[in-house]
């Protein structure tokens, strides 16, 4: 069994603000050389989420406005009491979400559907560089 870890990194603007990260997911996998195992992702904060969804605008648009709905941004939240920096819907947005995923891999592959990729969300309201760490444990 072989560990293989590296980053991604990664200029988000905040408020829903998606990236397609399975393209550099994929280069990861290959560059590890490893064949078999399963890769984790994770942002290292409680503001951005990763999850799968088909990356066309569409879906992408309707994933932003569900959220919005479930979890509005204008209004206050008692994280803002307590810190007063405003961004309340973004950690609730997060711990909705989840800040980590796994995946298997195959034959240096990603287990993924044709219509899946993997996809960052930056919950954050404001711009931030994010730093995502990639796991991967296989053979």
């Amino acid at each position: 069994m072989s560990v293989y870890s590296d980053n991604i990194s990664l200029k988000a603007k905040g408020f829903a603000d998606m990236h397609d990260i399975t393209p550099k997911l994929r280069e990861i996998v290959a560059t590890s050389k490893l064949k078999e195992g399963i890769l984790t992702v994770i942002l290292p904060g409680s503001t951005g989420g990763i999850t799968t969804i088909e990356y066309e605008p569409g879906v992408l648009k309707d994933l932003e406005e569900l959220i919005e709905k479930l979890i509005p941004s204008g209004r206050t939240y008692h994280h803002d009491s307590t810190w007063g920096d405003g961004n309340g819907f973004s950690h609730l947005r997060s711990a909705l979400i989840g800040a980590s995923f796994s995946v298997p891999f195959q034959g240096g592959k990603l287990v993924l559907g044709a219509w899946q990729q993997v996809t960052y969300i930056d919950f954050d309201n404001r711009p931030r560089s994010r730093l995502l760490h990639v796991q991967l444990v296989g053979e």
